[in-house]
């Protein structure tokens, strides 16, 4: 883990339980197939406050949990060196995802938002950007109505501050559902978007991911666009300016890779570090979350037992 970086990152996103099941056969619709399974906390939002932390940042998280396993995500955020600003909604359950995960490491997801569909405005705090010069918004929180006047708050609050903020679309699935024009609209002010290839290509129409990430550059200041094993393109002012290369690894679970490399992207841009080297770095990150199972770093296995 690093240290001593300048300024704070604070993250507005999603708390999620995540149930992993890894398969080493095709799933056999109408009966059983043997899996390893596991329970790990995730989220996008959370998960890049973990790595963050992880990587030496000052972190916070805005998040909404449920009644049932509430406490237990604040205390692995806790663990985790995260700052946790994580309302437990006494109504409703946290945010499910049962994660279906292949022998190549490949993943399907099945998702209940519970308790993070609910987040809104209500949950903000001016105070919560003391300290921060980055705010990071997981895009599954504008997919919701409260979530997304909740986003134009915070926005509105950190560019009032002079506070940079980055955006990372999600999900395809939710991005189609919302709209791409309306997206783009609500993410405009954002200094840096932080799309993988299939999200770089939906928000942009392009064909392939170079000419997606340009065209994005177009609309935001900086575009990381994540390849998986080919590594992350960044684009500015309408071209790609840096490639950077997958780092090896052996693939176990892809979960939350794609939220590392954002913690590690944007530790590095927070450190002053060139945006080639942060770029290097979220590839680093990406690379180092999918050696494990579940979408956080380990810090031991007795962490991940449910209360």
């Amino acid at each position: 883990m690093g240290g001593g970086l300048v300024g704070g990152l604070l993250v507005v996103g999603d708390v999620v339980t995540d149930v992993v099941a890894r398969h080493g056969a095709p799933v056999a619709a109408g009966t059983d197939t043997e899996a390893d399974i596991v329970v790990r906390p995730g989220g996008s939002g959370a998960n890049t406050a973990a790595w963050a932390a992880h990587l030496g940042t000052d972190t916070r998280l805005l998040a909404r949990a449920g009644f049932d396993t509430g406490a237990w995500h604040v205390t692995e955020l806790t663990r985790a060196g995260v700052r946790p600003h994580v309302r437990v909604d006494d109504d409703h359950p946290t945010a499910v995802v049962i994660a279906m995960v292949d022998p190549s490491g490949e993943r399907t997801f099945l998702t209940n938002r519970g308790a993070g569909g609910r987040i809104g405005p209500d949950d903000w705090d001016d105070t919560l950007l003391d300290g921060v010069t980055r705010l990071h918004v997981s895009g599954y929180t504008l997919f919701a109505p409260p979530g997304l006047e909740l986003v134009r708050v915070a926005i509105a609050a950190a560019l009032s501050r002079g506070v940079s903020v980055s955006v990372d679309p999600a999900s395809t699935g939710f991005l189609r559902g919302f709209g791409v024009e309306r997206f783009l609209a609500e993410t405009s002010a954002a200094a840096v978007v932080v799309p993988n290839r299939d999200e770089a290509l939906l928000l942009t129409g392009e064909g392939d991911a170079e000419a997606a990430a340009a065209a994005l550059s177009d609309r935001y200041p900086l575009a990381a666009v994540k390849l998986g094993d080919g590594g992350a393109l960044l684009a500015h002012g309408g071209r790609v300016l840096h490639r950077a290369p997958a780092v090896t690894a052996v693939s176990v679970d892809s979960t939350g890779a794609g939220d590392a490399f954002a913690a590690g992207f944007l530790t590095g841009l927070i450190s002053g570090s060139s945006t080639a080297s942060a770029l290097e770095a979220g590839c680093s990150a990406g690379a180092e979350a999918v050696t494990r199972l579940g979408g956080r770093p380990i810090f031991s296995a007795r962490s991940y037992v449910l209360p």
